[in-house]
């Protein structure tokens, strides 16, 4: 098994309204090369499965008063493009979280 990418995003929105914004975004998230197949709220943590690629992934978000912490257990395969989506993720997130 390989190891989770781990990536915290900060913001200044509360708890509240980052979960009330990430909830509200996902479903419409377009992510280049990757679908969010599944997502399930437990009071302020995701728990999400991804594919991309013909591989599947998954992961948690934690929210926080001031942060959301990203964690992405990916195949050895999609290993490679941890980077790009991770990176991915964390800009869509913060966008969510950004956006007016």
């Amino acid at each position: 098994m390989s190891e989770p990418v781990v990536i915290t995003i900060p913001h200044r929105l509360g708890k509240v309204e980052a979960i009330r914004r990430l909830k509200s975004g996902l479903a419409s998230a377009h992510l280049p090369f990757l679908k969010i197949d599944r997502e399930i709220w437990k009071d302020d943590l995701l728990e999400f499965s991804l594919s991309g690629m013909g591989q599947k992934a998954s992961g948690t978000a934690l929210v926080s008063d001031d942060a959301v912490r990203l964690e992405l257990v990916l195949p050895w395969l999609l290993q490679r493009i941890a980077e790009l989506a991770a990176s991915t993720l964390a800009s869509r997130t913060k966008l969510l979280l950004e956006k007016k």
